[in-house]
């Protein structure tokens, strides 16, 4: 099988897809890039609602999810299902040959239980090996795999990932290109402007002025992992995913 070249990872917020247009808008700019494309989504808002549907109580960590049993029954309920497909749907009408899988599949992530300082956080799970076979089939056969950041541990356990950290496993595992970040804001904002681009130092500047908080925090410190192992990757909403606008993340 030859080398794929030319990968570009784009992680997508669970918040952009309740928008049926962000959907369609998304699709479209997939459709229109030149490298070959891995999706990697996520679904909080959605989790959120169901939980609440359910009266299961919604606790976050420094961003991340708390996950035990009942949690983790929904979001790969959630993640797996309806939202995966969903957005399977709005790309292959735009024309793209996606197809959905998750983390599990073919041992794409495979994962520990993450140790948090802020406590415990149940069934979530840290990305200790990726196997990017399956990715590298389906990009090769001129599939768009859309991926439900699920991943599976020792004894066939299911574990939470964070879409972000999910991404920038498989963004490095594929040697990718590009790694982008989509969120609902043009990038990281100080006051009313976008930063164009920051580094480490300047991250931590940041968290401690309290402007990198909450949902955020977790995204940008994804991103510095990405740029340290040499993938270029930027925060950027919609409307600049094509013109390259949004905050470059610089490990230096």
């Amino acid at each position: 099988m030859s080398t794929v070249s030319g990968i570009r990872v784009i992680k997508v917020g669970g918040n952009e897809l309740d928008s049926a247009l962000f959907c369609e808008g998304l699709a479209q700019a997939v459709a229109r890039a030149e490298q070959k494309v891995v999706v990697v989504h996520g679904g909080g808002r959605a989790i959120s609602a169901q939980q609440a549907a359910l009266g299961l109580p919604v606790v976050k960590v420094a961003g991340l999810r708390v996950t035990d049993a009942a949690a983790l029954a929904v979001v790969v309920g959630v993640l797996c299902g309806n939202t995966n497909k969903s957005l399977v749907a709005a790309l292959r009408n735009a024309g793209v040959n996606a197809v959905g899988l998750s983390g599990v599949d073919g041992g794409i992530l495979r994962c520990s239980k993450m140790q948090h300082p802020g406590g415990d956080l149940g069934f979530v799970g840290k990305v200790e090996q990726v196997d990017p076979m399956l990715l590298r089939v389906l990009l090769g056969a001129g599939f768009t795999p859309v991926l439900a950041p699920i991943g599976v541990g020792d004894g066939g356990a299911l574990y939470n990932v964070n879409a972000d950290a999910a991404a920038v496993a498989i963004a490095v595992a594929l040697q990718a290109e590009q790694l982008e970040l989509l969120t609902d804001v043009a990038g990281i904002m100080v006051g009313d402007k976008v930063q164009v681009s920051i580094d480490v130092v300047g991250v931590d500047q940041l968290i401690a002025a309290g402007v990198i908080r909450d949902g955020m925090l977790p995204k940008v410190q994804a991103a510095l992992e990405a740029a340290r192992a040499a993938v270029a990757v930027r925060i950027v909403d919609l409307a600049g995913l094509d013109g390259g606008a949004g905050t470059v993340i610089r490990a230096v």
